[in-house]
This record gives C-alpha cells, structure tokens and sequence, in this order.
C-alpha cells in the first residue's frame, strides 16, 4: 500500500491567479446550442408530428376529415332530391344513348344529372379528400406501399374522388354517377380514430363499452344508409322511389315486417337487397355479441361511480376481498340505522365477481339506489379513481375471516390500507384486523378493531362477569327495543325492550339531563340522571385530558366542557321530556345523595352482605333484616377529610376488594407483564409471580404422574386451588391467547378471586407464548382434544366452572359456509350431555349456527323461540337473534356479531375506545373496570333496582349498568310439558294427591310386579271407558316411557363418566350428576327501569371505580369521616321523624 502510495504522481498544486485566468477563459468560449431529436425535424417528420403524433394536430385534421365526409354525403343526397324530377339524362345537352343489357336500361343508372354548382362544390371536396387521403398514405408508409394501396380505405377513397378529378380534363364524365354514399364507412372510420384522440388529448382513459357502443351505432347507420341510397338509385331503371320510399323499405325489411307495398322491381335491387340482409346477419350479431359481453363484464366490474356524483352526493367506500351476504346485511343495516346516514351512498370495491345472493340483494329497491358494486382491487388507484376514495368521507377495509391462513388475510388488509393511505391520506380509514401482532403495521388509521383481541378478552369476562359478551353484543347494536313486544312472555318484553339501549354523547353545557349537575361529583349526577330521566351515565371526557374514563369516582367534578357517556334508549337529540307526577307519601330520592361521599342510607339500622360489594359490607350483626330508611340528605361541601373512599373497610378482610399493596397474601406481586407477546399490547398492571414458573410446572400431565419436582400434587384439586377451574379449549396457542389471560389477572381483581386457568391444546404450545404467560399465576395446559373424553377429565373438567370452546382455524374454512362449525357444535353438545353442570362458552363461525348450540327436538321453548325469532326476522329486525336462549344466557358468541363495532364508529368515534375499557383491553388513569356482584336474600331487602344504583353511587361511587338474571323451575323434561301432565291424569287417580304423581313422574321406580298389575288394571278400565280414554293413557305412557329412557340414560352416561375417571386414576369426589329437570334461562338486562324487582341470584354489572387511584387516607380522618357520618344520620333520622 505504501508502494502504491510513493509511486502515485503528486496532485499538481494550482494557485488562485490560475484559477481566476481559467474562469475568464471560460466565459470567453463560445457556447455551443445542442438540438435533440435531429431527424424529427426534416419535413417528413415534422408533418407527421402534425398529423398523426401530436394529439391535438392531428384531432383536429380529423374532424376537419369527417366533416367532409359528411358533407360529401349531403351534397349526394341534394343531388338525388334534384335528380329525382328529370326524366331525361343527358350530358351536355346531348341525350344518351340506350344501353339495354340483360333487360335493364343501364344509361339511367350509370348516368346522372348534376348542376354545375353542385358539381364544383363535389369537385372540390373530392380533391382535398384526395389531397388528404395521399398525404396520410404517404406518412404512414414505412417500406411496404402495397400494404397501403390495398386498404379498403383508400380504395374507396380512390372510387369516391378519382372520377371527379377525371371529369375536370374529360367534361363528359361530369355525369357519370359516382358511389359517394360510400364516404359513409370512411366516416365512420374517421369518428372512431376521432375520439381515439379526444381520449388522448384529454387523458383520459377510453371506455370499452363506449367504444363498442359507438361503433355498433355508426355501423347501423352505414349499413340503413348504403341500403336506401342503394336501392333508389338502382330503381331509377324500373320503378322509381323516393329517398323516403326507399328509407320505409329499408326498416321494414330489416326488421323482418315486410308489408309489401314498396317493393325493388329490377334484378340489381333485389340483388342488392340480399347483399345487405347477407352483411347485416353478419356483421351486426357479431357487434351486439360484443357489445353484450362488454356490458355483461360491466355489470360484473359495476362501472364507474361518475365525478359529478361524488362531488354532490356523500359516499363511503367499503374494500373487502369477497362479499359474503351475511357480512353485507350487517354492513348495510347498521350503517343505515342511523337517519343521519340515510343520504349516504356505500360503494363496494372488491375484487372478487358478485355471488347470486349479493346480486339479488342489490337489486332490492332499498338498496339498488344506494349501494354500488365495483369490481377492483384497492392496489390499483385507477380503481380508487373509479370509486372516487379521494371524495369519500370515509373508507371501511374489512378482512376475510373465513381465509385458512389469517395472518394472509391480514397481509392483504395491511396492503389495502397502505394503498388507501397513499392514495387519499384525508380519508378517514377504518381498519379490521384479525391477528393482533398485526395491528401495529395499521397503527396510522383512525380506528382500528382486532378480532382476537376483543373476542379472547370477551371470551373470558364471560367466566368472571356471566353473559359479558351478549352485554357489549347488544350495546354496540342499532335497535329500537321494539323486539320481543308482542310475545306473551313478560321476560321477552323486557329483555327486548332493554336490548335497544345504546352508547350516546353529550357535552354536559348542552346537556339537558347533566346540565344541572356542573359543580357536582360524578356519582351523583349518575344516580340523579338515572332516577330522573332514566338514562345512565358511565363515563366521561374532561376537556384537559381527552381520555375517556369510565366511573372516574366521586374525586372527578363535573365540568361543562366535559363530554358525557351515558346508556340510553335513544339519545338526548331525540328525546322529548314530560313531567311526571310522583308519589307525595315517600320522600324524594333524588336529594339523598350529596356531592361526595353522603350517605342516604341508615347503617345502624340495616346490614348489608358483602355480596353486594365491598363498600356495602359491614362488620356489625346481620340478624336484623328490615327495610333501609331512604331520607333526604342535606348536601355537604366538598371536603378532603369527606371523602367516599374513606368508607371503604379493611381490604384484607373483604375478597372482592382489589388489594393496593404491591405484595399479596400469596405471594403474588403486582406489576406490567415482563415479556410481551407481540408489538402494541396494552401495558395493564397485574398480578404476577415473583419468579416465573418452570414450565414442567405449567404442565398438567408432569403434575398428575408427579414428574415434576417443584410440586407434589396428586390430583387437580390438590394444587391448593380455592376457586374452580377455568378451561380454554383451543387449536393452538395464539398470541390472542394472552388477551384472555390479561383481563383474569388484572390488578384491580382480589387474589381471592383469581380462578386457575387450563388450557386444553391440539398443538404443543409455542416457546414464546409460555416464556410470556409463565409470568401469570396458576397457568397450566395440556396437550390433548376436546374430542377425547380422556383428556377433558385429565385437564379437569369435572371440578371446573367454565369451559371455554375456541373456534378452530382450520374448520373456519368449509365447502358450505355454514358447517364450518359442525365440529365444534357436535362437540360442545357431548360436553352438554356429559357435563350438565359446566358451564360451556362456545365461540361459533357463524352466528346463524348458534339455534343448534344445546339442541333438543322437542323442547318446547326452543320451538317457541324460533318462531319468536322467524317473526322478529319478518319485521326486519337486525336482532332477530337474541332471543335463543344460548346467546341470552352468554353461553354462545360469534365475532361477527362485533363487526357492528367498527360500522358504528362512523358515527360514534368513542364506541371502540369504551369497548375495550369495559373489556379491560386498556386503561387510563382513574377509569373504572367492569365486575359484578351476585344478589343474596340478604340483599333481597334493597328490593329495587333503583334503591341499588342509590346504595352503590353514594356509599362507594359504583355504578350499576345492568342485570343478569337466571329464572329457574323444576319443571317435566321438554318432551312433557307442564301444561299437559294435568290433562294426562288418569282419572282413576283424581284421588291421589298431585304431589304423589309428579314423585311418581322421577326417576325413583316402583316395584316392577306392582307396575306390572296396575298397568293391566288400567288397560282394562280403558277398555271399557271406550276409545277416548285409551288414546289419552296411551299418551300418558308414552310419555312416562320417555321419561325413564331419560332416566336410565342420564345414569349412563354418569356410570360412563365416573369409570373413566377411575381408570385415569381420578378422584370422583364432587363430580355432580347431570340433572336434565332443571329447566331455567337467563338473560341480561342493559340499564333496567329503576322500578325493576330484585330477584334472588341476580348478577349486577358494575363499572367499579379504579382502585389504584382512590388513595386512603389515615385512621384519624377516617374516624372523622365516620363521626360526621353518624351525625348526619341522627339527623335525618329526627327529621324524618
């Protein structure tokens, strides 16, 4: 290298007077003028830049062409009008000859008589269209001149000006007749090459159909007017006819009526006539064939949505890769609930061609007008252009869920946004994505929904809060509440009118419900809003922060640029108020709850359980149970040392109140998870281990055989487990997996109620995901089936409270839409015989597929409520399946059901945000969290719904958002009705006593030789009471018949279950025994009246204030705070007095 170095010639060394001599040099030197494109400059070139490559130049030598193709054509039809009314034809004055030939006088077709006018203006069109035609022949020619000369074009254009040009020198061919009704097919030659350069000119791209169009309609007229000109002319040998004459005959021949009255007299006319048949059934079926495949491909691509429609009109555009029908009813239903939306065009962009269904349905007359089908790709902008995004208000990007590979879908979505984002970045993008490890490349849209992060958090508060995911379901639906009013069933009634509450928003100034509280706490403009209006306030956004929370607690007051959450049948726009008239005996409730923190309940004289919460629980007696006295409260000032959340009694001593340390009783610590699973998952704190479990500890086959050494256990239930397990069945595990396990452990929930949660796996779990979950106390999983009875007893499904059954990947994908959830249905109702007790959570493909789900052939009620369902359906109702007792109950649940979630952000910008704080799936400072609390008949004294939500908001600031209720009876199993047992009585037993007979109904059976004789009794009294009598006690034993099949299959199966369990080396203690008798269902109410009845075992739904920003304070101002309390009570005892 430093040989290189030393051999190099040293840089010359210049000096600034070189530098100032080169610069004065340089700007003496002559500049020299470089012209590109050299030969395009010779004459040659330059006329063909003129006439044939410059789009306006040569445009414009094109109409001036076509122009006097048309006019040569009018100047032939003047001089046949002239020529019509002479008689004699002569050139120069000299009459012609006679030449008769094959019995046709020629002269009168090959000579005509034109006037020298006439003739100098024909002349004189002929020569420059000859001048022009040359011209065009000699540019264009590259070698090749016969190639040219022999084009129709110019020959015609030869036959059509020559004989002019020979009648200037030779005088006596001036009569000579010439075809020029031939320039017809060159103008129509020339109108197509015309709007060829328009379209380029312009730029813009020329459609195929237009084109199509335009060349059928100038064939037509070609073809009418050869025809007429045609046979008037060669008439003139025979019987002449007029231009109008031979115009009739030409349309009633071609359109095959043919009356007769006109008709060609001369061989050359018939013959003409069968050329021009001959032409027409050739050439024209080949044009309408073109031209109706064109329109048939552009009715599949649905053309063109126009400018001057998107630039007056509002659309949304809606890119999916194929459109199912059920995917576009939900879209078009939802969308069009709101009257705001009404004058809103969708244009559907989608590559795929419209199936049979989605054609019929967009031929309906409701959405013909309004929804438009364009075939295209969203990768493509001359699509986008076709469906004007960049015009759009808003465009939806929704995703196949149905694609065996999901992360391909997501790919696909991905590219699509990007492609929208490029194209119209003022677009307001809503994005549907299904795996959440994909969310993050879609972080730019506006809103974005993940399937699997909404359906595993749903999933499991299903098992915590029941019936969760049937709460947000109908929250995030558009209904009326008019379903269910005409059923005879009052629970129907109630739970469809319920079901039409929504999510609304309001600024609290423009407020006429929350208005009047400004200055307030949160809790009590919630109760006071509820107990006057009815409507139920869950969260607000303050004006500094923009951060929706949800029950911020009595600490947040009330401003007036807060913008206020509330639950609502309809919202505050379209609401009219009417004063009503209350009971003057009972003191008003609206006044008994204080700003913060003052009670409206007398303490000293009631004692609530701790099952409705830990706020309402107390350490004192509980044998007095009387109704609480609701007074007035005066309202106090605000206070620091007068706080709600001095009330709250020792965490320690209560499970349900979520514990602040950062060390729990168990060992478990609170913190952000470690590892996270993929890009963009929330951070929520949790409980956490302080070392991460070994992963032989996690699973559960080393725990049965003892192999592992961290643990000594020998069955499930002797892990030291105080709640009951939590079973996840799915294919594999998923990082949406992780969106199931957060919510359970979250910080704002007891360690007493942390519930083992086991997953049953087809596929051995990923690395990453344990070395993510090991974090999390009391995971285990198990490598096994839902379809092996073996691997549900060994995960433990005899000791566990739910059951979760995951939808599969790999079945979601079918030949026949529908029975991609065959096998997970067939399943979950084994699990249903086998299992009675557990409570099954199935998540299903299709939400049409959930009538099967727990399917019985003759259960009355399910009969029943498809009828209910068929008829809502009938009435249009976009809910018509809520009242199948599985979706009531929470114990089915489709993601599709969720698709509303992101169609009715267009209106409500907020919906997904509270949806997910309500799911837990985030939080923000001083939000809430959704939890429940079971109703005793210790609490059965509160008696009203209302009362509840006064307790709740003033004691501890919870707020109540609704109600699951389970109504149950011991009934006759489905196949005999409790309506029909009273009229199958024998009436040799109207003496027995019916409690006697409904014993003798179960399954405890008589003694087989007394059944035997009393059955012969019986056939032969039947037999002499006659033939009505005996069809009756042949129902009656038919149905007791059925009843001991059930008996002795039910024990069956139990026999069946307990063996298995004894062979895997199980205990059977605690296994509960299927009971079919038990007939209940269970619904759930969204924001019930006030007046609406408490019942045992119902399950309220509350949005719980956030436990880690509600500070206590110290013993003395607590002790001050209650002092306060008891003096207040005294007093408003006395008053109430």
């Amino acid at each position: 290298m430093a040989d290189g170095e030393n051999g190099a010639a040293p840089l010359r060394r210049h000096r600034f007077k070189d530098f100032l001599l080169r610069e004065e040099t340089r700007k003496n030197e002559v500049k020299m003028q470089v012209d590109f494109y050299v030969k395009e400059n010779s004459f040659k070139e330059r006329l063909q830049f003129y006439f044939i490559k410059n789009q306006r130049s040569s445009l414009r030598v094109r109409v001036s062409y076509l122009s006097l193709q048309v006019l040569s054509c009018i100047l032939y039809i003047y001089r046949v009008l002239k020529d019509s009314s002479v008689s004699e034809h002569k050139c120069l004055d000299v009459p012609h000859k006679n030449y008769t030939l094959l019995e046709i006088n020629w002269a009168s077709i090959i000579w005509v008589q034109r006037h020298t006018i006439l003739w100098g203006a024909q002349v004189s069109v002929a020569i420059i269209c000859l001048f022009t035609r040359i011209l065009l022949t000699y540019l264009r020619y590259k070698g090749n001149i016969w190639q040219q000369v022999l084009q129709i074009a110019f020959i015609l254009e030869m036959i059509d000006t020559v004989p002019f040009v020979i009648g200037i020198i030779y005088p006596p061919l001036r009569s000579l007749f010439i075809p020029v009704f031939l320039n017809c097919w060159l103008a129509k030659r020339s109108l197509e090459s015309m709007v060829n350069d328009l379209h380029r000119a312009i730029h813009r791209t020329q459609s195929a159909m237009f084109n199509q169009l335009l060349i059928l309609i100038s064939t037509i007229i070609c073809l009418i007017f050869t025809f007429i000109c045609g046979v008037e002319h060669l008439q003139r040998a025979g019987t002449k006819v007029t231009v109008f004459d031979s115009f009739y005959f030409c349309i009633v021949t071609f359109s095959t009526v043919g009356f007769g009255d006109v008709l060609p007299d001369v061989w050359p006319s018939k013959l003409l006539v069968v050329i021009m048949i001959f032409v027409a059934l050739v050439v024209l079926p080949v044009q309408f064939e073109e031209l109706a495949y064109l329109w048939m491909e552009r009715q599949k691509s649905g053309g063109d949505y126009r400018k001057q429609r998107a630039e007056t009109e509002r659309h949304v555009v809606l890119c999916v890769s194929s459109v199912k029908i059920d995917l576009l009813m939900d879209f078009l239903n939802e969308f069009y609930a709101h009257p705001i939306l009404e004058e809103y065009y969708v244009i559907i962009l989608c590559p795929a061609e419209q199936d049979a269904a989605v054609r019929r349905v967009l031929r309906i007359p409701m959405w013909s007008h309004r929804v438009i089908y364009l075939q295209g790709s969203a990768l493509k902008d001359q699509d986008l252009v076709r469906a004007k995004l960049d015009d759009a208000e808003a465009c939806f990007i929704l995703t196949c869920r149905c694609e065996e590979d999901r992360n391909a879908a997501d790919y696909q979505t991905i590219l699509r946004a990007w492609a929208v984002k490029d194209f119209a970045p003022n677009c307001t993008l809503f994005v549907q994505i299904l795996k959440p490890e994909n969310k993050f490349h879609v972080k730019f849209a506006d809103h974005i929904v993940c399937e699997e992060e909404f359906k595993y958090a749903m999933l499991a508060l299903n098992c915590i809060c029941p019936a969760t995911s049937t709460f947000i379901t109908l929250l995030v639906h558009t209904s009326r509440g008019l379903e269910g009013q005409h059923s005879p069933e009052d629970w129907h009634r109630i739970y469809g009118k319920c079901s039409g509450n929504e999510v609304y928003s309001i600024v609290l100034k423009e407020s006429i419900f929350f208005s009047e509280y400004e200055g307030k706490s949160f809790p009590y403009a919630s109760f006071n809003a509820y107990n006057k209006y009815g409507i139920c306030l869950i969260g607000v956004c303050p004006d500094d922060t923009k951060n929706i929370m949800l029950n911020p607690g009595p600490q947040h007051i009330m401003k007036p640029l807060d913008v206020c959450f509330y639950i609502s049948l309809t919202k505050e726009e379209n609401t009219s108020f009417k004063a009503k008239k209350e009971n003057k005996t009972q003191p008003p409730t609206s006044s008994t709850i204080t700003s913060m923190g003052t009670m409206a309940i007398d303490m000293q004289e009631i004692s609530i359980q701790s099952s409705l919460g830990p706020s309402l629980s107390t350490e004192t007696n509980i044998s007095e149970k009387r109704k609480p006295n609701m007074v007035p409260v005066l309202e106090l000032p605000d206070s620091p040392s007068f706080e709600t959340g001095n009330l709250i009694i020792d965490e320690s001593k209560n499970p349900c109140q979520p514990c602040t340390r950062n060390e729990g009783n168990n060992g478990y610590i609170k913190g952000y998870p470690p590892d996270l699973p993929y890009i963009g998952s929330s951070p929520i704190l949790c409980h956490l281990r302080k070392e991460k479990a070994h992963k032989c500890c996690m699973q559960l086959e080393k725990f049965l055989s003892k192999t592992c050494n961290h643990k000594d256990s020998e069955d499930v239930k002797a892990y030291s487990l105080k709640n009951k397990l939590i079973i996840v069945s799915a294919e594999a595990t998923e990082n949406g997996l992780y969106n199931f396990i957060l919510p359970l452990r979250a910080s704002y929930r007891s360690e007493n109620e942390l519930c083992p949660i086991v997953l049953l796996l087809e596929k051995e779990p990923k690395a990453e995901f344990l070395e993510t979950v090991c974090w999390f106390p009391m995971i285990y999983y198990l490598h096994g089936s839902i379809d092996s009875l073996d691997d549900l007893l060994r995960c433990g499904v005899s000791f566990a409270a739910n059951m979760v059954v995951v939808d599969k990947e790999s079945t979601m994908s079918a030949e026949e839409d529908y029975m991609a959830d065959a096998k997970t249905i067939v399943n979950v109702q084994t699990l249903f015989r086998l299992f009675s007790s557990l409570n099954i959570i199935t998540e299903l493909t299709h939400p049409a597929n959930m009538k099967f789900m727990q399917f019985s052939v003759k259960d009355c009620h399910t009969l029943a409520f498809s009828k209910l369902e068929k008829k809502e359906r009938e009435k249009g109702s976009n809910l018509s399946f809520i009242f199948r007792l599985p979706f009531a109950a929470g114990r089915v649940f489709s993601i599709g059901m969720l698709d509303t979630l992101l169609y009715q952000c267009f209106v409500k910008d907020y919906i997904i945000t509270i949806t997910k704080l309500l799911l837990g799936l985030e939080t923000t400072p001083k939000s809430g969290f959704l939890c429940s609390m079971s109703i005793t008949e210790e609490d059965l004294c509160i008696e009203t719904y209302g009362r509840l939500y006064e307790m709740l908001s003033s004691t501890v600031g919870d707020i109540p958002i609704g109600i699951y209720r389970t109504e149950s009876q011991m009934l006759e199993p489905p196949e005999t009705p409790q309506s029909q047992m009273s009229d199958n009585v024998s009436v040799f037993e109207e003496g027995k006593d019916p409690e006697e007979h409904q014993q003798g109904l179960h399954c405890e059976l008589p003694d087989v030789q007394t059944h035997s004789l009393r059955r012969r009794s019986m056939q032969w009294a039947s037999n002499l009471l006659g033939p009505w009598h005996a069809e009756r006690e042949a129902d009656r034993l038919s149905q007791q018949r059925g009843i001991l099949l059930s008996c002795s299959e039910r024990q069956e199966l139990t026999e069946l279950v307990k063996k298995r369990m004894k062979n895997l080396g199980l205990s059977t203690w605690g296994f509960d025994e299927p009971n079919n008798n038990q007939s209940s269902h269970s619904y759930a109410l969204i924001n019930p009246s006030p007046d609406t009845r408490l019942e045992l075992n119902d399950i309220v739904y509350i949005i719980r204030k956030d436990p880690v920003s509600l500070k206590l304070n110290n013993s003395d101002n607590i002790k001050n705070s209650m002092r306060s309390d008891l003096q207040i009570r005294e007093r408003n005892t006395r008053n109430n007095l």
